[in-house]
């Protein structure tokens, strides 16, 4: 074998040890609360928390199509828009929990995305409370305390710490809410 061959098998050797050892880094400083792979809504792709949000404060949601709260998706999306560009996410949970959400979720998707105009991340619908709840929820509900009914609202920081939980009748509008965003952009964390 050539000097030069043997260099550059050497350097794909490092190059996948570092690679390999980057993913199971990455891996390790993922909050559990983050560590789940979950559907789009009305999509057959998934995505994983740990690589959307890991790292950003985070506002999770479960959310109903058919609630008389329903209309803070309006209220959910101006929120997204005025903080994403300072670092916060967004993440609405389509849930049937509540026996509010549609039947379908095209139907879900049409009122959230088309009737109120959402456009941070939805995700397929998933049961958040009881022994039926999702796992994610299930740490919120550790951490806060579970959903008493549809649009409460979770404020995680950027290390994946649930920080605040908002009942239903929290609005996006509200300043509490809005003082503990605040909160965690400033600090980072």
């Amino acid at each position: 074998m050539t000097p030069t061959r043997t260099i550059s098998r050497f350097t794909r050797t490092i190059t996948l040890i570092a690679s390999l050892a980057g993913a199971g880094l990455a891996q390790a400083q993922c909050p559990t609360v983050l560590d789940h792979d979950m559907r789009k809504l009305r999509s057959a792709d998934s995505v994983n928390l740990c690589e959307a949000y890991a790292g950003k404060p985070l506002l999770v949601i479960n959310t109903a199509s058919h609630c008389g709260y329903t209309p803070q998706f309006k209220g959910l999306e101006a929120l997204y828009k005025e903080y994403h560009a300072r670092g916060l996410e967004v993440a609405g949970f389509a849930s049937n929990s509540f026996r509010q959400e549609a039947k379908t979720e095209e139907e879900t998707a049409e009122i959230c995305c088309i009737n109120y105009g959402v456009t941070f991340d939805m995700y397929s619908e998933i049961p958040v409370k009881g022994d039926e709840a999702h796992p994610l929820f299930v740490e919120l509900a550790a951490a806060q305390g579970a959903p008493r009914w549809n649009f409460n609202k979770y404020l995680l920081d950027s290390s994946g710490k649930v920080v605040a939980h908002f009942g239903s009748s929290t609005t996006p509008e509200d300043p509490t809410l809005r003082a503990a965003i605040e909160s965690v952009l400033q600090t980072g964390s």
